[in-house]
């Protein structure tokens, strides 16, 4: 099979079920940073030392591929794609909570920067930030799983606490701002 097939150049990308849109089209644009997401998740994966949080990083990217083929169908494809499950939702409750445990009470808002491999998360949580308010967005026009939208929200809370966590397992700090305060 061949990478190209010249279809595309057009501007426009065909969804699953056959449809095609413009590469504009705020549905690819969800889609295309569920992408970009799930690459920074494999720049992070790609360092990690902690065998644990390797398997659920490589579990929440089977999870971004499967919200990827979600967002990329078009309204009544019958295609058969993967769903997400509510369990999904509660495996990264359930990582957070772990992690949680081990890492001191939150005082304040952080600065990413404490470590490499923290800074790395924080951007990925970034990226997750921006594709969940796609999916609001697209969810306000058409059809969108709800469960979608709650498994970013979620990945997104996994993606802070691992920072912190990183930053704490390589420097034991972070570093909490601190407002100006105007006098």
């Amino acid at each position: 099979m061949k990478i190209y097939t010249r279809k595309g150049d057009d501007g426009s990308t065909g969804l699953i079920g056959g449809v095609r849109v413009k590469k504009h089209h705020l549905r690819v644009d969800s889609y295309g940073t569920i992408d970009e997401l799930n690459s920074h998740i494999g720049l992070v994966r790609s360092g990690m030392p902690d065998t644990s949080v390797l398997a659920v990083l490589s579990e929440i990217q089977d999870r971004l591929f499967t919200i990827g083929s979600i967002l990329a169908s078009a309204e009544g494809s019958r295609m058969v794609i993967p769903d997400l499950h509510a369990s999904d939702i509660a495996f990264l409750e359930q990582a957070i909570d772990k992690m949680d445990d081990k890492l001191p009470a939150l005082e304040s808002f952080v600065l990413p920067g404490a470590s490499t491999r923290g800074a790395e998360i924080h951007i990925a949580r970034c990226v997750c930030r921006r594709a969940e308010r796609l999916a609001v967005e697209l969810a306000e026009n058409e059809a969108v799983e709800p469960m979608v939208i709650q498994y970013l929200n979620r990945l997104s809370d996994y993606l802070f606490t691992l920072a912190r966590f990183a930053d704490h397992s390589e420097g034991g700090f972070e570093i909490p701002w601190r407002p100006r305060v105007q006098r």
